[in-house]
């Protein structure tokens, strides 16, 4: 079902960017794991593999500025554009690195965006067995001229920030978020309320902690649930839709 747009008498003030200033966070991020997977499936040999891995890596689009140096988990999202609108990204713009404060929010995020994916997904809709992905998650550092939509004056439009469809509110203060020097916004998670998400607009915001912490996931969907358990202690979040 698809939540219609709302609509409330808000906008903010130019000079509430001035309430911007220097924050910082560790960050979790999910990422799919399956590149080397699949790579792995179509050679004999490690020489084999740096070579195809080398024309991959020459046929992809070019690093934006900012991002040289950083690791490929960084870098990333920046790289590419989609024609699939995010919370804070419009079809085609810029892209943007999402992180979450909790493990538990990360694997919120992540169930819900699998399960839209079934959804949208005619085949795999029909199949009661559903999809099962593995995935690794990490930590990192966000550390720069900060966003806090969670505090004054821009709680003001808590109802715009945390609607479950409408994105055009979080879109436009983004965009006008980079006009004004803003490298990361903190916002509250809609998929697990109470915590915080990051949405980091520039690479700058990533540069003080490579990623670490490294964890494996798996994810099993289906049209009515989704199992997120940690391959090591089997700890286990679930959502039923």
């Amino acid at each position: 079902m698809t939540t219609a747009p709302i609509e409330i008498p808000f906008a903010w003030e130019p000079a509430w960017f001035q309430t911007c200033a220097p924050a910082e966070m560790t960050a979790w991020r999910g990422v799919e794991s399956q590149a080397q997977v699949a790579t792995w499936r179509l050679v004999d040999s490690s020489a084999e593999h740096d070579a195809l891995e080398g024309m991959l890596e020459a046929s992809k689009p070019p690093l934006p500025e900012g991002c040289q140096g950083l690791h490929y988990l960084l870098f990333t999202p920046f790289r590419y554009t989609s024609p699939y609108q995010s919370r804070f990204r419009r079809p085609n713009e810029a892209g943007i690195w999402y992180g979450a404060e909790s493990v538990e929010t990360v694997c919120a995020e992540l169930a819900y965006w699998r399960h839209r994916f079934i959804l949208d997904s005619a085949g795999l809709a029909k199949d009661a067995d559903g999809l099962l992905t593995l995935h690794t998650l990490f930590q990192t550092r966000v550390q720069g001229q900060s966003m806090n939509l969670t505090e004054a004056p821009w709680d003001a439009g808590r109802a715009l920030w945390t609607h479950g469809a409408d994105y055009s509110s979080t879109q436009a203060v983004a965009a006008e978020a980079r006009v004004h020097g803003v490298e990361w916004i903190r916002y509250e998670s809609v998929r697990c309320p109470g915590t915080h998400c990051a949405a980091v607009l520039s690479p700058r915001a990533l540069r003080s902690v490579p990623p670490f912490g490294m964890q494996e996931w798996v994810c099993s969907t289906t049209r009515a649930r989704v199992i997120v358990t940690h391959k090591d202690s089997g700890t286990t979040f679930s959502w039923d839709f």
